[in-house]
């Protein structure tokens, strides 16, 4: 059986360090002597309830659930090098939330969080909202559905990720990715997915300036564009692009279909990509000044 602790107060250092089968309630961190690493190194700890105002709670923990809890500013680099972790309805507010931890869910939260999830491995993030500045940069096997996220360079050098449902307006997001899906979401922001491998996207709408360059093996299936140029500058693609773009840029390889481009530049020797139009193929136009 667990041990319960309810409604009490900790600031030592290390105050619960090494747990092992503990259920706190109603508890808090927080205090004048301002001490690190509450539950380091500890394993099969419950968290309910809980206001955590202090740094490092939970460092090498094992099987760590936490539900209706606040993690505050002050509650920096809360999560890290940790595993088999499940959290529930739970604002985490301090910088370096999540890194390098493994197996972890995330649902019905509250992030605000700059560099959030960082080298993290196997995680699933659902009905959350999340803001974030290099958010979930090399992580790994990622599974998101119904995430809406604000904030800068997202996604950066992740592999093996799918995401659906989701709502991003995000700046320089899936930069270096590998092997990712994006289902009926919505992605605004500047400078997609440059120098991404194997980005598919289906049923959504990108929105913004110069996606999509430098991308090898992408696809777009059935996707919306809107106010888009500069479109898939050296990228290899195929894409159906299902409203009118702004412009279109040198695709290295490959086809894209729109049914209307206001501007072709193909002024690169190397760019040998078809852009049709309906359903003939485009010559190449070099609309260059």
């Amino acid at each position: 059986m667990m041990k319960m602790i309810e409604g009490q107060t900790f600031d030592e250092e290390r105050a619960l360090y090494g747990s092992k089968g503990v259920h706190l309630k109603g508890c808090a961190f927080d205090g004048p002597a301002d001490g690190e690493s509450a539950l380091k190194e500890s394993s099969d700890i419950v968290v309910e309830n809980t206001f955590c105002n202090l740094r490092y709670p939970f460092w090498h923990d094992h099987g760590l659930v936490i539900s209706d809890s606040e993690m505050t500013e002050l509650c920096r680099a809360a999560l890290w090098y940790s595993d088999n972790i499940r959290i529930t309805g739970t604002k985490m507010h301090g910088i370096k939330a999540l890194r390098e931890c493994s197996d972890v869910v995330v649902e019905n939260c509250d992030i605000l969080s700059p560099e959030f999830g960082w080298s993290v491995r196997n995680i699933e993030m659902k009905n959350t909202k999340a803001e974030s500045e290099y958010f979930m940069m090399r992580s790994e096997n990622l599974r998101f559905s119904d995430v809406e996220f604000k904030g800068k360079y997202s996604f950066q050098y992740i592999r093996d990720a799918v995401f659906e449902n989701c709502k991003f307006d995000t700046k320089d997001a899936f930069w270096h990715g590998k092997n990712i899906t994006v289902r009926d979401s919505v992605v605004k922001g500047e400078y997609l997915a440059w120098y991404s491998d194997g980005l598919t996207l289906i049923n959504c709408k990108i929105i913004g300036t110069q996606p999509f360059c430098y991308c090898r093996n992408l696809k777009l299936i059935n996707c919306e564009m809107i106010d888009t140029d500069l479109c898939f500058e050296k990228s290899e693609v195929e894409a159906e692009v299902t409203t009118p773009v702004l412009s279109i840029k040198n695709p290295r390889s490959g086809w894209i279909r729109v049914p209307a481009v206001d501007e072709i530049i193909m002024d690169d020797k190397e760019a040998k990509g078809q852009i049709l139009i309906g359903e003939s193929v485009q010559k190449k136009v070099c609309s260059c000044a």
